[in-house]
C-alpha cells in the first residue's frame, strides 16, 4: 500500500480493481475525466498515447487498462500532483505502461525523444485567466484556469505531437466551442466528432467532448446528447453503463 500524505485518500475507481490517490485540498478528478476516457474508446490497441495535463493520472490509468497493449505518457506541470500520480500508477502496478513527465506542456518540443503519437487526450483548464471565481488554493487555480498554458498551447502542441491522420480527444466547456473549433483548424486538426453533455434534461450542456483528426477532410458528426442525471437525481442508464454499473441502480 502506498504511503498517504496529509489530506490524501485512496478512491476506488470501481473498474478492473483500479484505485487512485487524491488530495482533498487539491483538485480531484471529476466525471469529465471519466467521460473523456470513454469517448476516446476508438483508440486502437497497441497505441502510443499522450495525456496532456494528466493531473491525478486518472485518464492515463483508465486508457492503458482499457486499450490493450497501449503505452501512455502523462504530462503534469505541478510537482506535487505529478508525484501523487506516480504513486497511483505504482499502486495499480502500471509502471511498465505509463510514464510521467513533470514539465509544462509548452516545453514538450524539447523532448525530441518522445517522437510522435497515435492519440492525444487532454482535459485542460477550462477558464481563462481572471475569469470566474478564482480559488485561492494554488493547485485548484492551476487546474481550472489557463495560468501555465492556454487553450491554444494545448491544441498547438497536440498537433505537433500527433502522427498524420491520427486523433486528438478533448473535454471542455461549450462556451469555449467557437474558440476551440477555430484553434483546431488553425493547427490542422479537423473536428470529426462532438458530443454535448447535460447535467439532466431541460438543462443547458456543461461539457463538450471533441474528437479531431490531424490533416483530415471536413466532416463533423454530432453524437446524441449525453445526460448525466435523471429527474430523481440518480445516474442515467448511459452514465451507469460508462461506469460499468448498468444493473446496480434502478
Amino acid at each position: 500500500m502506498e504511503n498517504l500524505k496529509e489530506n490524501e485518500r485512496i478512491d476506488d475507481l470501481e473498474y478492473e480493481g483500479l484505485k487512485i490517490i487524491q488530495n482533498t485540498e487539491g483538485f480531484c478528478f471529476g466525471i469529465d475525466s471519466i467521460l473523456l476516457s470513454n469517448f476516446a474508446n476508438e483508440i486502437k490497441k497497441e497505441s502510443k498515447i499522450i495525456d496532456l495535463g494528466t493531473g491525478t493520472g486518472i485518464i492515463a490509468i483508465l486508457l492503458c487498462t482499457k486499450i490493450e497493449n497501449s503505452k501512455v505518457i502523462g504530462v503534469e506541470i505541478q510537482k506535487e500532483v505529478y508525484e501523487m500520480a506516480k504513486r497511483s500508477i505504482s499502486l495499480n502496478k502500471l509502471n511498465e505502461k505509463i510514464t510521467l513527465i513533470n514539465t509544462n506542456i509548452k516545453e514538450l518540443e524539447k523532448y525530441e525523444e518522445l517522437g510522435t503519437f497515435d492519440a492525444v487526450v487532454t482535459n485542460p483548464p477550462y477558464k481563462k485567466v481572471n475569469t470566474g471565481i478564482q480559488n485561492e488554493n494554488e493547485k485548484k487555480l492551476i487546474s481550472r484556469h489557463e495560468i501555465t498554458a492556454n487553450l491554444e498551447d494545448f491544441i498547438k502542441i497536440s498537433s505537433k505531437l500527433l502522427k498524420d491522420k491520427k486523433d486528438f480527444y478533448m473535454v471542455h466547456r461549450p462556451n469555449r466551442l467557437v474558440d476551440i473549433i477555430e484553434l483546431l483548424r488553425k493547427h490542422k486538426l479537423e473536428p470529426k466528432k462532438m458530443q454535448f453533455v447535460y447535467p439532466k434534461e431541460q438543462k443547458e450542456p456543461n461539457l463538450v467532448l471533441i474528437k479531431a483528426t490531424k490533416n483530415a477532410k471536413p466532416f463533423l458528426k454530432i453524437e446524441k446528447p449525453l445526460y448525466v442525471y435523471k429527474e430523481n437525481g440518480k445516474y442515467t442508464e448511459e452514465i451507469l453503463k460508462i461506469y460499468g454499473k448498468e444493473k446496480s441502480e434502478t
